[in-house]
């Protein structure tokens, strides 16, 4: 039953991307596209896809509840289904809204399901690249279907790759990341798409990311997903993370000597 729903939800996206949202996009008219806060835009295929999702959602599991981006944005008051007892769907019908809407990639759909207020399983879908990821917590992950176990070996620091969301930072803290990243292999400045960067860590095209920003639909998939597969996923001080809880600072990375590593050397303040 497990794997069905695995395949279902997959399906879901899958539909939902060819049906709605790549026919929308470079198609997107001035009218197509708003702001809905400050620096925060929303597109028609935003809306229209969580609207598709929630109600393909709904048929899954007819007693869950689904908090999804555009729906906490009309009354951000759904927040609180978050520690709900019984299942609830977490939803980014498009992550990466500022690349669809310009017509560039990458962009992703993602999904996370919390039971009792924890995250069980998680789902991101690039539909560009056609790149699948899905997983169970307590069973594993997988990467277009097949089984997923991330690397436990961790090289040097001056042979890591990874991300950092630097423009996010305070100003202290930017510093600080700049000044380590300078020991790393390669600091990436980020794609703009939290889906994508966690697809790549997955992948193996890099071996972490530092995040500022914590929105849950944003990072309750991805997260779950790189535990799901080995991974380590905390906040700076070393806490665990939870999607209801939106303190900035995230460190995630392909395994514990990993994450420690890139922690003491970017974030030695532990800000």
């Amino acid at each position: 039953m497990a794997d069905t729903l695995l395949d279902d939800v997959a399906g879901l996206l899958r539909e939902t991307a060819d049906r709605i949202v790549l026919p929308l996009f470079r198609h997107l008219d001035d009218a197509d596209v708003t702001e809905k806060a400050p620096g925060e835009l929303v597109t028609v295929a935003d809306q229209r896809a969580e609207e598709a999702i929630a109600a393909g959602l709904r048929r899954l599991r007819p007693n869950s509840l689904v908090v999804g981006e555009e729906g906490v944005a009309a009354d951000p008051s759904l927040l609180r289904h978050l520690r709900s007892a019984g299942d609830v769907w977490l939803v980014d019908p498009i992550d990466g809204t500022a690349n669809f809407a310009a017509g560039r990639r990458p962009f992703a759909l993602m999904i996370a399901l919390l039971t009792a207020g924890e995250p069980v399983a998680g789902w991101i879908f690039d539909p560009l690249a056609d790149t699948l990821a899905t997983g169970w917590l307590e069973t594993g992950a997988y990467l277009d279907g097949n089984p997923l176990r991330l690397p436990t070996d961790a090289p040097p620091i001056g042979e890591l790759r990874g991300a950092a969301m630097t423009r996010f930072l305070p100003p202290s803290s930017r510093r600080t990341v700049e000044a380590g990243g300078a020991q790393v292999g390669e600091l990436l400045p980020g794609q703009h798409c939290a889906g994508r960067e966690y697809l790549d860590l997955l992948t193996g095209d890099q071996q972490f990311v530092v995040f500022w920003r914590t929105l849950p639909w944003d990072h309750g998939p991805g997260t779950l997903l790189v535990r799901a597969a080995g991974g380590v996923a905390r906040r700076f001080d070393g806490t665990d993370y939870h999607p209801a809880d939106t303190t900035e600072g995230l460190l995630v990375a392909t395994n514990e000597k990993i994450w420690h590593q890139v922690q003491t050397t970017l974030l030695p303040t532990r800000t």
